[in-house]
């Protein structure tokens, strides 16, 4: 792959073949960003999974580096109150089941109690394209509202394996302490390990690697004995 003049550049301030203590490879990946604005800085894990087994589930991040998330909460009139004293941006039923069908997603989450889900489950075609449809699986259906609002609002995030075995998922930005990128990364570490299946041989977390938005990736020290 044919690479810019200023990734190659960048590039040359380290060895692509070595792996890295955390620290060392965070600060690598700070210095070897070059874009104008405040790079992301993303991890990759390889897992040792098979095709028909699922890692997924989610995260609350030590530290927060994104602004706060609109929350639309798809709920009963009784449950309406609770919403709203959480801090959802959007609250509502029928109403807003009707928007989202119309095409709407102004929103970063979608969370919906219980009783709902049989009707917003017809919503399948726009959420689910989107990443957006709750799921018990991540906490995003559920009569506790403000339990989940309040973690959702602290920084709790969706993390899964793709196809490949790969987790891919943002952990803070460039201009952060490097201390507190590590420890997003170690959060999001020992979550994965959590969800290791029961069937699985030999080493769990294969690869990690960390990268800033337009920089060369890094390869992390960080394995299952760790």
């Amino acid at each position: 792959m044919k690479r810019g003049k200023k990734y190659s550049e960048s590039a040359k301030k380290y060895n692509s073949a070595n792996t890295y203590e955390l620290g060392e490879a965070l600060a690598l990946v700070k210095t070897m960003a070059y874009a104008k604005f405040d790079e992301t800085v993303d991890m990759s894990v390889k897992l040792n999974i098979k095709k028909s087994q699922s890692v997924r589930d989610t995260v609350v991040l030590p530290n927060q580096f994104r602004g706060e998330k609109k929350v639309l909460v798809f709920c009963k009139p009784e449950k309406e109150k609770e919403a709203q004293e959480a801090g959802a941006a959007f609250i509502g039923a029928d109403d807003l089941i009707e928007k989202v069908k119309g095409g709407w997603t102004d929103f970063d989450v979608a969370v919906a109690t219980p009783d709902m889900m049989k009707d917003v489950g017809k919503l399948g075609m726009v959420l689910g394209r989107k990443g957006l449809m709750p799921n018990p699986k991540t906490g995003t259906v559920t009569f506790d509202l403000k339990g989940t609002l309040a973690e959702l609002r602290k920084g709790r995030v969706e993390f899964r394996a793709d196809k490949t075995g790969v987790v891919h998922l943002a952990v803070g930005k460039v201009s952060m302490e490097p201390e507190k990128v590590a420890e997003n990364i170690r959060a999001v570490v020992a979550e994965i390990r959590r969800k290791r299946p029961i069937d699985v041989k030999g080493e769990f977390i294969q690869t990690v690697s960390v990268a800033s938005t337009m920089g060369p990736g890094v390869w992390v020290a960080i394995r299952d004995q760790d």
